[in-house]
């Protein structure tokens, strides 16, 4: 997978969300539409935003890669994110999940050997 896209409410309030969470900076297509890449791992993952509908809250779980855990973590509380599961160690990693402002669930993780 190299692309994701989310129907949101508000583009501004999601590109200040997303942004103020991970740093990803956004390119606009008009009023209706805003691309991202997402950073980290070489990932090459971008998505975009679009007013296009309605928000479809749920779905599979987006994971995004973080370079520290508790920093994003603490980004994610100054966002307003509603905090999901706190955060928890995995094999290969560690992890927390949370909500963006239209209700989509989100997690932030980091690499761990």
């Amino acid at each position: 997978m190299n692309y994701v896209e989310y129907v949101v409410s508000d583009i501004a309030r999601s590109k200040a969300f997303y942004g103020a969470v991970f740093g990803w900076a956004f390119t606009d297509y008009g009023p209706g539409y805003a691309s991202f890449a997402c950073k980290g791992l070489g990932s090459g993952l971008g998505g975009g935003f679009t007013t296009d509908g309605a928000p479809k809250p749920g779905g599979p779980l987006m994971v995004f890669v973080v370079d520290d855990l508790e920093a994003a973590q603490a980004r994610a509380q100054s966002a307003k994110a509603v905090m999901t599961k706190a955060i928890f160690s995995f094999p290969g990693g560690r992890r927390f999940e949370f909500k963006d402002p239209d209700g989509y669930d989100i997690a932030a993780w980091v690499v761990e050997e």
